[in-house]
């Protein structure tokens, strides 16, 4: 199998690398960065000649590939992924989708009408946590489902990372918060109670890193001196210039160059370097919406961008029994009304090599596979993933129009 990355951001080295696991080759990258362009040909041996800084170029090699990877910016998703189909290849789509609704549709509808497998990167469904959880609903041991409460705790440096400083700030250029980041959420409601959504109320919006919330005599940005560094949690060099060796994410994600002279220098006028109260972001902090499924379940979501934990947190309740579930602990506990007993389930995380809960690699093989000619245990496809989509716009609607939005899918 031969493939075509677009991207060589984090997620793109990440499919990366598990395609190169799982005997697949990569014949073009492609990436306007040429830094972390000619960086990620050269951890994976892809010779110079097949490493572009314009994807169009990359894509004059599709008559050689299979499938293509796409990790590229939300914005371009649409003119990618369509390109891709035109030349017949299967896509590996990093979510969300597109920023559009109607761009979403379109890829899906036109996916299926040349039988080629559009999957979105819908990782969480890979993972046991998520997989333990299905399975207790699907058994029936807790009843019909009436509700679930299940929350996105965004720990606070991670939101400010990506939310605030980062690529998924503002709108405008990415998507809203609730899509760029939590329609991994949305999708797992449609996954783990097989139901449709019909209708949202949502509230929620930028309510704390704004201009007026600045603490008197903060600079542009952290290194100018500013006079609340011990007082602060957002000073930027307290999160991306602790680690000296064996530099992680996100700290290796300011600067190509990752040693600490590196990273200095790219606090002093990087995105990454800037006063978290004076910046360009648009995206919501926080959002809590409630979704009406179908058969009158409800689901109450919640986003936090201001959590000491960077996990998500759920609690179930059916007719006969309730679920109470925390993914980093990989620990659900189930509770039968009959008898009260509690039940303790771990999740077997042994299978475990790759982030999202070990999701990553799981979806990679997946996709693999399935183009492969072996569809017959895909969890997810394009159709499925663009409910949660849907929601998402629907949620975003109801935010910033103050109603119930209904959801035609």
């Amino acid at each position: 199998m031969k493939v075509i990355v677009l991207g060589a951001g984090g997620r793109g080295r990440v499919y990366t690398k598990y395609c190169r696991e799982y005997g697949a080759e990569i014949i073009a990258i492609a990436d306007p960065n040429v830094e972390k362009l000619h960086k990620l040909g050269r951890d994976f041996a892809v010779s110079e000649d097949r490493l572009f800084a314009d994807w169009r170029d990359a894509m004059d090699l599709a008559d050689q590939a299979d499938a293509l990877i796409n990790a590229t910016p939300d914005r371009i998703h649409y003119e990618t992924t369509m390109l891709a189909l035109d030349k017949g290849l299967h896509v590996l789509l990093e979510k969300p989708m597109s920023p559009s609704e109607e761009e979403c549709v379109t890829m899906v509808e036109t996916a299926e009408k040349k039988g080629l497998i559009l999957m979105v990167c819908h990782v969480l469904r890979y993972a046991p946590f998520f997989e333990s959880l299905k399975k207790v609903i699907d058994s029936g041991r807790i009843g019909k489902l009436i509700n679930i409460d299940l929350t996105e705790n965004v720990i606070y440096w991670h939101f400010a990372h990506s939310f605030v400083r980062g690529v998924f700030r503002n709108e405008e250029q990415s998507s809203p918060f609730i899509l760029a980041k939590s329609c991994h959420d949305l999708d797992l409601i449609g996954y783990i109670t097989s139901k449709k959504c019909l209708s949202v109320m949502s509230e929620g919006g930028l309510t704390h890193f704004t201009e007026e919330n600045k603490p008197e005599g903060a600079p542009k940005y952290c290194l100018d001196g500013c006079p609340h560094e011990k007082t602060c949690p957002h000073f930027a060099p307290a999160l991306y210039l602790k680690q000296l060796t064996n530099v992680t994410w996100p700290t290796n994600s300011i600067s190509v160059d990752d040693s600490y002279l590196g990273r200095y220098k790219a606090l002093q006028s990087g995105l990454h370097g800037r006063c978290v109260y004076q910046c360009d972001n648009t995206v919501a902090d926080h959002q809590s919406a409630i979704f009406n499924m179908e058969g009158g379940m409800t689901v109450d979501f919640n986003m936090i961008g201001f959590s000491s934990e960077n996990t998500r947190t759920l609690r179930v309740f059916g007719t006969r029994g309730d679920i109470r579930g925390h993914l980093e602990k990989g620990e659900l506990e189930v509770t039968e009304f009959l008898d009260m007993k509690k039940e303790v389930i771990k999740a077997d995380n042994t299978t475990i090599v790759s982030g999202h809960g070990g999701g990553d690699s799981r979806l990679l093989k997946d996709f693999i596979d399935a183009v492969n000619g072996d569809a017959a245990d895909m969890r997810t496809t394009a159709r499925l993933s663009l409910q949660s989509h849907l929601m998402a716009f629907a949620a975003e609607k109801s935010r910033k129009e103050g109603r119930r939005v209904n959801i035609d899918s």
